[in-house]
């Protein structure tokens, strides 16, 4: 721990990688939270996949895979949305075909952009330990929009997560609810395509939350444990990129599913006794 800690002063990379960490920490809280409790995983997977579409068509045009990622998870959420109203049976078999298509724009895309066939690895698992300083203020932009949706529709958000019926009787927006939280789950898709990379982000985004309802029932007791474990999670997943050579996105999921399981087994072996 001491060569490490010795490197993050010297090395701004590995600095940037911490702070690009927590930011993906408190994202993930604060989306995570509400991805579980509502039990819209396989919805968070397909934004996440469908997304490379937009980074592979942005790149081909020449403009920033960052814009182009924002662009395609806004309006995949909006899709989403508006078909979760009109035809809720078919929502399933949409996420499926935009995951599917999206991946395969995004591809397809990459290969035809002289010189980037490379980056499709880094988009599709991260590439936390190469952030740019600037991107730094871009993840802080998207936590502070997340983090401001979240504080203003907070109690519409936990009555549309646990009782959705309780929330038509009460009258509330239950279309505009639902694209406005799929809208904070595509921000925070957005501040980890950098760092977990595409593919894991549904991992990141659910198991830090998952694990917190093991051991509470308050939102914001969940919210707050689940950013805690994502910071623990990204940071050792980036100790152990330094020290140990290996890819730090899949470092931080195996972390952040390790914690899950140890959390599982301790609450069923707890009542057990």
């Amino acid at each position: 721990m001491g060569g490490f800690a010795t490197a993050l002063m010297q090395y701004p990379f590995l600095q940037n990688a911490l702070i690009a960490g927590l930011l993906a920490a408190v994202a993930c809280g604060l989306a995570g939270t509400f991805v579980v409790l509502k039990k819209i995983s396989f919805v968070t997977g397909g934004i996440s996949h469908a997304v490379l579409g937009g980074v592979g068509v942005a790149v081909f045009l020449g403009y920033s895979p960052f814009a182009g990622a924002l662009a395609c998870a806004l309006l995949f959420t909006v899709v989403l949305g508006l078909v979760n109203k009109r035809a809720r049976q078919h929502e399933d078999t949409l996420i499926g075909a935009l995951w599917a298509i999206g991946m395969s724009v995004g591809i397809l895309f990459l290969y035809l952009t002289p010189g980037h066939q490379a980056d499709l690895m880094s988009y599709l698992f991260g590439s936390i330990l190469m952030v740019p300083r600037g991107s730094l203020y871009r993840l802080a932009a998207l936590d502070a929009a997340v983090l401001i949706t979240v504080f203003i529709f907070f109690r519409q958000f936990i009555a549309l997560s646990f009782d959705e019926e309780h929330a038509r009787v009460r009258g509330l927006p239950r279309t505009m609810l639902y694209i406005v939280l799929l809208g904070v789950v595509a921000l925070t898709v957005v501040v980890l395509m950098q760092v977990v990379g595409l593919i894991l982000v549904i991992a990141l985004l659910t198991l830090p939350a998952a694990t917190a309802t093991l051991f509470s029932r308050s939102p914001v007791a969940i919210i707050g444990w689940a950013t805690l474990i994502g910071a623990v999670s990204t940071f050792a997943g980036i100790y152990g990129s330094f020290t140990l050579d290996i890819p730090a996105g899949p470092a931080m999921v195996l972390v952040a599913g390790a914690l899950y399981l140890a959390g599982l087994l301790l609450r069923t072996f707890g009542r057990g006794a």
